[in-house]
This record gives structure tokens, sequence and C-alpha cells, in this order.
């Protein structure tokens, strides 16, 4: 594919023209939503011609104990086995879009990425900007032939638990989530309210233009107001890995290497002996 408007984004008119001009592209829907898991029933409803549907909970993510998390990363044989599913196969492009500021399909967008899938591209506004953009949807099911993609090991840009808890000493631990969830005023989804000690907060809305991202040096401009330098490691958490994973596209969008928690505090919120602070300030009060 040709390069797009900031890699690793593409906007809707040049998705557009690329299909147009008849370019193999495979494209993938993944609507999800913490109170609309399912996204099926809208893709059946409407989407991008073509789009195969995602499906967050068992292609995107595993389920096991607690103190894994919510969304632990799937292993690679089974996202190998939704790739292909999906009609990937080695070499092809992947444009990727959701309906809700692109937080599910950066997870996809991830995961590929790091699983050594060269060309993945997050549709810039997602379903939204296609739509705003009079382009067309089609009804119904799409299921392609059988892909053959040999994917990697997941590697590279991933943090553990003890990762995170070792990281505000080394550079910047970003969390993402809404300012009352991180100084632990209320927590709808875990069983612990707080945030890791040490963690500085950067809610979503701080790099994005309405639904799409805004531009490298407004990014940049944030992620500069949360402490990072050029040299700074940044890693980020978010509730479960998915947001998380929408700040390391946005750091790519704006050139700054992020690495990801995908444990996030799921993980931490159910792990025994993890302290957890309480406050607006990264130090917090801290109760270990």
């Amino acid at each position: 594919m040709a390069t797009s408007r900031t890699f690793p984004l593409i906007s809707a008119e040049e998705l557009h023209a690329r299909i147009e001009a008849g370019d193999s592209i495979r494209l993938l829907d993944v609507r999800y939503r913490l109170e609309q898991p399912d996204g099926r029933p809208d893709h059946l409803a409407g989407h991008i011609p073509g789009a195969v549907y995602v499906d967050m909970d068992t292609e995107l993510a595993t389920h096991g104990d607690p103190s894994e998390g919510r969304h632990p990363v799937p292993s690679r044989d089974v996202l190998q086995d939704a790739a292909r599913r999906w009609g990937l196969d080695s070499g092809d492009a992947v444009v990727v879009y959701d309906d809700y500021r692109s937080v599910s399909a950066a997870r996809a967008w991830w995961l590929l990425t790091r699983s050594g899938v060269d060309d993945v591209r997050v549709l810039d506004g997602g379903l939204a900007a296609w739509t705003a953009a009079g382009l067309p949807l089609e009804t119904g099911d799409v299921v392609p032939a059988r892909g053959s993609i040999d994917l990697d090991e997941l590697s590279g840009g991933i943090a553990t638990i003890d990762d995170a808890e070792a990281w505000p000493a080394r550079g910047i631990l970003i969390d993402v989530r809404a300012p009352e969830r991180y100084r632990g005023e209320t927590e709808p989804y875990d069983p612990i309210a707080g945030h890791i000690p040490g963690a500085v907060n950067l809610p979503a809305g701080a790099y994005l233009a309405g639904e799409g991202f805004a531009d490298p040096e407004a990014i940049r401009g944030a992620l500069a107001g949360a402490g990072v330098t050029d040299a700074t490691p940044v890693a980020a958490y978010c509730g479960s890995g998915l947001t998380a994973a929408h700040l390391a596209l946005a750091g790519t969008v704006a050139g700054v290497a992020v690495t990801v928690f995908p444990g996030s505090w799921s993980q931490w919120s159910n792990t025994p002996g993890r302290a957890v602070a309480t406050g607006p300030t990264p130090a917090g009060n801290v109760d270990a």
C-alpha cells in the first residue's frame, strides 16, 4: 500500500481510493465495547464492503484466571487460526477499523504487528469517518477463503506485571484510564480502585481529535506533558490492555515507542501483594 496520511493510519478517502484501484486489502471489522462486547449484530447490519468480523473476546484475547487480567493476549496458535479465518495470507495488506476511537482496532493492530505482520494500518476515525465521507456499506456476513498466514510468536514491546512495577524507576509508566479511576475514586470493572505506584495519568482523549488521532506534534505534546522526553522509556497500561495498545498506536504515529502492559489494571488488581496508590499524584497514598 502507498504511504498513508500518517503511518500506521489510513484515511477513509485513501482507503476507498485504494480499493477502487483494485488493491488487494484485507479489511477487519473489530467492533467491541465494554457495554456491548458482541459487535457481530452491528457488523451484519452494515460494514465496509468486504470487511470480516473479528471477535475481540475469542480471537484477540484468551481467558483464564482473574490474575491474568480481563483480556490476556492469545497464544500464537489461537491468533494464527483466527487470522487464517479472516483470510490472511503472508504479505497481505491489512486495514483494521472499529466504531469507537479505534481502541479495539488498535488491539488488533498491536497483536498483528507484534506477530510479524508488516503492513497493518488502522482506519483513522473508524467507521464514522467512512460514513461521513459518504462511502458505502454492505450488510450480511463475509466469509473469506481460509488464509495460510504464518505468525511469529508475540514479541517486543510487551511488559510483564513485574516490568510494570519496576518501570517508574527507569522511565514513564502511563495510566490511560479516566482520571477518576486513576485517583481511585471509582472502579466499575476491577476489584480494587487506584493506580500502580509511580504511574502518570494521561487519559486517551489527550491524544485524540474527535474519533481520530491528533496530529503527531499534538501527540508528542501530550506525551511531553506526562514527562516523556526523547530519552524516556515509555510503557502504558489501562483497564484490560486495550487502550494501552491504543496509546502504543498513537506513539507510533508520533514516532515514540510505547511498551504495553497487556495485563493492565485488571491483572494488577487481581494479583495479591501488589501495592496500590490512590490520589491525583503518581506516588499517591500507597496501600501495600
